[in-house]
């Protein structure tokens, strides 16, 4: 029986290590999209060829983000996009703070307002973000809708480069990289080299549509795409999931029209959370949407990350009670080690493997530098994973002063 469970732990791993090779391979796949930088002042010698057409409009949830709101419209605002070809669109979440009132001073910035208390009560739905954005996409005028999150700042060609892609590809859906915006605190740090992970996943899986994956605080989309697919209608009830439940959505009726844009130009920068309490509670949040996942495929990657890493925090517990030496027969080859040897192994080479991922997506980010502590961080990783996923499913959280089960 114990050789059967050190098989099937094998088994795991060795599934674990090809889908983390096959994400590196995927993610060196997608090709950089070299934007062009053009100048579009009336009579310049590229305005009748060049000028871009698409309408595009950002929409922005905010809720209690006074410190972040001011920083985030001033890079909106500033993009090198034509004006009159983008308009803003805030939606102020039933904010207790003056979120409201700084979106106010940017009204003659092409900034609008919208307060999702005049549509709907403080407790009447189980989420407020996807009513915001499907609020302020009915009062859109733009052919292209894009999302990003109040806490976020972005180059000034962010919108003049999702614009060059989407005229030149015609996606219905476009997914972008987003960076943690990091000083040297553990948690900062942390937070930075995990979700730089899990921008290279979702690069390396929408390139090469093996599942749906994305992030809220970059996405594009055309007006068109939502509305066909009904919006936010059958996943409305699940309090996450508005971005990755939608991208599934489009992707069942537009399975070839799902792009992966990769541009230095396009990165958003997102700040980290404060505490390692509020970062558990983000996590748990991402986590308690997968049983909700349409996406089949993204499920089983999750349960094979989820069972290797449970496995990993379990070895070292069972070696502190019985640390036995054990026998592997592999053919002509017997291989003897202890559980604790078996966890070191196992350790050592996820650290390797995941490092030999992540350092092409740390070069895109320009942030290899950072790779030192990636080994540091491995048991945090491995505890946050499983703890996280367990709560995810089974236990409740806070968000925005919200409690949600």
């Amino acid at each position: 029986m114990q050789q059967v469970l050190i098989i099937i732990l094998l088994a795991l791993s060795g599934l674990y290590f090809l889908l983390i090779l096959y994400y590196r391979r995927s993610w060196r796949s997608i090709p950089d999209y070299k934007f062009i930088h053009r100048s579009f002042s009336e009579g310049g010698p590229q305005t009748i060829n060049h000028r871009p057409q698409t309408k595009i409009s950002v929409i922005i949830p905010a809720r209690n983000e006074e410190d972040n709101i001011t920083r985030c419209l001033d890079s909106v605002c500033d993009q090198s996009y034509p004006k009159e070809l983008f308009e803003v669109l805030v939606v102020d979440d039933h904010s207790t703070d003056n979120t409201a009132a700084i979106i106010k001073t940017y009204a003659e910035q092409n900034v609008k307002l919208i307060s999702l208390k005049e549509f709907v009560t403080a407790t009447a739905i189980n989420s407020y973000k996807k009513k915001a954005i499907e609020i302020a996409i009915q009062q859109s005028t733009g052919e292209l809708i894009v999302t990003t999150d109040a806490d976020c700042t972005m180059n000034e060609n962010w919108l003049q480069t999702i614009a060059s892609f989407y005229e030149e590809y015609h996606p219905e859906f476009i997914a972008a990289p987003v960076a943690i915006d990091c000083n040297n605190k553990f948690i900062d740090f942390f937070q930075a080299l995990d979700f730089m992970t899990l921008q290279g996943i979702t690069g390396a899986s929408v390139h090469k549509k093996i599942h749906s994956m994305c992030n809220g605080a970059n996405l594009a989309y055309t007006k068109k795409a939502f509305a066909e697919v009904g919006g936010f209608t059958g996943i409305d009830n699940i309090a996450s999931g508005d971005d990755m439940l939608l991208m599934h959505k489009i992707y069942k009726r537009y399975p070839d029209k799902l792009m992966f844009l990769k541009s230095k130009e396009v990165i958003v920068q997102t700040v980290p959370v404060n505490s390692i309490k509020d970062f558990f509670n983000q996590r748990i949040r991402w986590a308690s949407k997968a049983t909700s996942y349409d996406d089949k495929r993204i499920f089983w990657v999750l349960l094979i990350v989820y069972l290797f890493n449970l496995a990993l925090l379990v070895l070292p517990v069972v070696a502190l009670f019985n640390n036995k030496v054990l026998e592997l027969s592999l053919g002509p080859v017997t291989v003897i080690f202890s559980v604790l040897e078996l966890w070191l192994f196992f350790i050592i080479t996820k650290t390797l493997v995941e490092l030999f991922f992540l350092y092409p997506v740390a070069k895109f980010f320009g942030k290899q530098k950072m790779l030192w502590a990636f080994p540091l961080m491995q048991p945090f990783h491995i505890i946050y994973t499983v703890v996280a996923g367990w709560l995810g499913k089974f236990g409740s959280y806070s968000w925005k002063e919200r409690n949600v089960k």
